[in-house]
């Protein structure tokens, strides 16, 4: 999008991104590229002004290999073959891509930031200005000695490279990439400090992707990594119920009560699960990459042991999260009031439906019908009590994050 809008000041702005570079393309999905390509007039018109329509003949043939470096130059990512791209400067060499960037975007899972950006910091030693980091990521990593904490991407890559908090930003919303770069319209929120969170807004803004800008950047990564942990179970219920109305608006009513009990334990005074945030929530449980995952679990097309690197979809985000979430909220450190108030209890007992993925995803003692199961418990507790318990009691704990 940024390329589109901006590719035509090449005096003023340059655009490049990074991709690793060996990945190749399998037989089958050069076959489907090549379908892609054919469909698209204006698509096929630009690959033979370029002379680079050959290369996707021999592939589709077989006789030569694609590499998804080399296809994302002319507009297709491997995890969004459907929806081809405008051609982009694609680098491989780490160093070229960031070394002078005045804007770096983080597009990484959570789980390749921390080390990425270590590299990165090699490359900035001797800058005089700090760059600006917009990070994408979804995700979280826990830390349990010498006491509990959350590590969001953000506190990664300050940690990483010594950037300053205020210089990274997060941004997130209800979108999926597909929909927008097809101009379907779309918003985001751009969540940091207010220096450079309101001059990113207006630059990042387009006629049909709205960005606000908001100072809570805690609430928003937290519940950025949290969307997908539950979205994996909203998947599972879809498969499992034949897609029941009912049964997705009882589990909705769970989860949303889970993510709102660990906001206010991370945060004094969260953001309000409303508005963009609830509607992020709301369309990645609907069809986000996570979704997916979980439904195709469920209906046994995918298993566990291929691991939450999908071919065609890229890394499922919310697996480390449930792993991550739980093992953080499983400490006695942290207890909390129990709904009956007669004792204290670890904070994962009150999310079910956490306990739940952790069993079925990480140690594996239930299958994904386990999910209902803790939905149909009779002895579940009223999402409203644990929304109360969150508000009422000073369950905060300001060491969860890092400083």
């Amino acid at each position: 999008m940024l390329q589109d809008a901006y590719g035509i000041y090449r005096d003023k702005v340059q655009i490049r991104i990074w991709r690793r570079a060996g990945r190749s393309v399998d037989r089958a999905t050069a076959e489907h590229l090549f379908e892609v390509i054919n469909s698209r007039e204006d698509v096929l018109r630009r690959l033979i002004r370029r002379c680079a329509y050959l290369k996707y003949v021999e592939g589709r043939l077989g006789d030569r290999i694609l590499y998804a470096d080399e296809i994302l130059k002319d507009g297709f990512c491997l995890n969004m073959i459907d929806t081809p791209l405008c051609p982009l400067k694609v680098v491989t060499n780490l160093q070229e891509a960031v070394w002078d960037a005045d804007i770096v975007i983080n597009g990484l899972p959570s789980t390749e930031t921390w080390e990425v950006f270590e590299e990165i910091s090699r490359y900035w030693k001797e800058r005089i200005t700090a760059p600006v980091i917009i990070s994408l990521a979804k995700g979280i990593e826990a830390e349990l000695e010498p006491e509990p904490r959350i590590v969001t991407p953000t506190q990664m890559i300050n940690r990483a490279t010594g950037i300053p908090m205020e210089n990274i930003l997060y941004l997130g919303g209800p979108n999926i990439a597909s929909e927008i770069y097809n101009r379907e319209y779309a918003n985001a929120r751009i969540c940091g400090a207010e220096k450079w969170r309101k001059p990113l807004a207006r630059f990042l803004r387009q006629p049909h992707f709205t960005v606000w800008d908001n100072g809570d950047l805690v609430t928003h990564e937290v519940m950025g990594g949290l969307k997908n942990v539950y979205a994996i179970g909203a998947g599972m219920v879809a498969a499992l119920t034949n897609e029941s109305a009912t049964s997705k608006s009882v589990y909705f009513a769970h989860c949303t009560s889970e993510m709102i009990f660990i906001t206010h334990l991370l945060a004094e005074e969260p953001e309000k699960l409303a508005g963009p945030l609830l509607a992020d929530t709301y369309v990645t449980l609907l069809k986000g990459r996570n979704a997916w995952y979980g439904h195709k679990l469920a209906k046994g097309e995918i298993n566990l042991d291929m691991g939450d690197s999908i071919k065609g979809k890229g890394m499922i985000q919310g697996v480390s999260a449930v792993k991550a979430f739980y093992e953080l909220l499983s400490q006695s450190r942290l207890n909390v009031p129990h709904p009956n108030g007669n004792k204290h209890i670890a904070p994962v007992e009150l999310c079910p439906i956490l306990q739940t993925l952790y069993k079925i995803l990480i140690v594996r003692e239930l299958s994904s019908e386990g999910i209902l199961q803790a939905l149909r418990d009779e002895t579940m507790n009223d999402p409203r009590e644990r929304i109360e318990i969150a508000q009422r009691y000073a369950i905060y704990r300001p060491s969860l994050l890092i400083k």
